[in-house]
């Protein structure tokens, strides 16, 4: 099958594309030490790059929009990044302690000068008051993530970078204490680590990948695909099947038992298609990643598992594509946007964007999935227009900036 080589939402993360060399400034060493060069008083050094800071509250990074410039278009987010100077006068006299222990380095851009940082404000209140003037505010990163223009290639960075850090500053939060003895942890290498401050125990900590399976199963005979409803769906709804993997247990060996447990599906033959960043999960598995597949399957009756799904059907591909070809993903990208754009003016209004995948008549469609933005779509209109060709597969699958 023919693949699209557009980056999946949360990948191709431009700070973090090219690691900086050890002890060059803009590596997390190099960059720690300047960091600490400037948060001391009257003390410089040689040469201190850029510090960007990006705040997050309650795992929401914060976020800035600019209004529609025209009836045509709709509001664009950017992320809320501070200069270090600001961020120290705003935290002057908050329960917040700027120190070099609470940053935490996201990458760097040596051509701009710049090293990214993000940090969690969770425990201080008065931050929003203090930049709503600014039209700031802290917003939700799925609600970013369908805001964002999938064919925009610096929306995409910008909210790879927000997931990276998001990212790590909940591992920084489930990772508090030490697994082996019990003591504190303390952050090391800029963030990037952490180790037990126990000097008998020193164990280091490392930011845990979850690999999580997902797979459209396909019947090569029928020509249709197994979808599945759990019944945390909003109605429509259906997707790709997907589960964690088990210890001792190989990608394609996961495929299978998932594929047999949630739907008593036998698969054979198992192919990789892509994989995809997934930052917006569980707070309790915060840095996972989607690991997509093409499962054919070997048996066709269905049993589903009702602990795990709330149905699944076999849906033909002229229904697939009539689905894909309906539903109104920029409308659900428009309706976010404006949301976020009423959030940082200080008017946020609820809106289920379920409701914006109709069709053309004005009625609702009789099913959709995920959007552009998840991999399960890329999944899915990949086998379901697998015999049209793509002119655009290959653009902007490559060239990277740090703007």
């Amino acid at each position: 099958m023919s693949l699209n080589f557009h980056p999946h939402a949360f990948a191709a993360n431009p700070p973090i594309s090219k690691s900086p060399k050890l002890g060059d400034a803009f590596s997390p060493t190099g960059a720690l030490e300047s960091l600490k060069s400037r948060l001391l008083v009257n003390t410089e050094a040689s040469f201190t790059p850029n510090f960007k800071v990006l705040p997050f509250r309650n795992g929401r990074p914060l976020a800035s929009s600019a209004p529609q410039s025209s009836t045509d278009s709709f509001p664009v987010w950017h992320l809320g990044w501070t200069d270090l100077d600001d961020l120290k006068g705003l935290l002057k006299s908050s329960a917040v302690h700027l120190s070099a222990d609470s940053l935490v380095y996201v990458g760097s851009c040596s051509e701009d000068d710049v090293v990214y940082w993000a940090i969690d404000v969770s425990s201080e209140s008065s931050f929003v008051p203090e930049l709503s003037t600014d039209n700031l505010c802290f917003v939700e990163l799925r609600t970013l993530m369908v805001a964002s223009d999938w064919a925009d290639l610096q929306t995409m960075r910008n909210l790879a970078i927000a997931g990276h850090a998001r990212a790590l500053l909940e591992w920084h939060n489930v990772s508090r204490f030490c697994g082996h003895c019990g003591d504190k942890t303390i952050a090391i290498e800029a963030g990037r680590r952490k180790q037990c401050s126990n000097e008998s125990c020193r164990k280091r900590i490392y930011p845990r990948v979850d690999p999580v399976v997902i797979m459209l199963v396909i019947d090569r005979e029928k020509d249709c695909v197994l979808l599945g409803r759990k019944p945390s769906f909003v109605p429509r709804m259906w997707s790709c099947l997907a589960g964690f993997i088990e210890p001792g247990e190989s990608l394609e060996e996961a495929v299978r038992r998932e594929t047999w447990e949630e739907t008593g599906i036998e698969v054979g033959e198992v192919v990789y298609h892509s994989s995809q960043p997934w930052p917006v999960g569980s707070n309790r598995m915060p840095c996972q990643v989607m690991v997509g597949f093409f499962a054919y399957a070997k048996s066709f009756d269905i049993n589903v598992d009702k602990k795990e799904l709330e149905d699944a059907e076999w849906h033909s591909r002229d229904a697939v594509r009539k689905a894909l070809s309906v539903a109104e993903y920029k409308k659900a990208q428009r309706t976010a946007a404006m949301k976020v754009e009423q959030m940082c003016r200080g008017v946020e209004k609820s809106h289920n964007l379920a409701a914006d995948y109709n069709v053309e008549s004005g009625e609702l469609a009789s099913m959709f999935f995920p959007g552009p933005h998840a991999i399960a779509h890329r999944l899915i209109s990949t086998w379901a227009f697998q015999d049209i060709p793509n002119p655009n597969a290959n653009a902007n699958a490559n060239g990277v900036d740090c703007n």
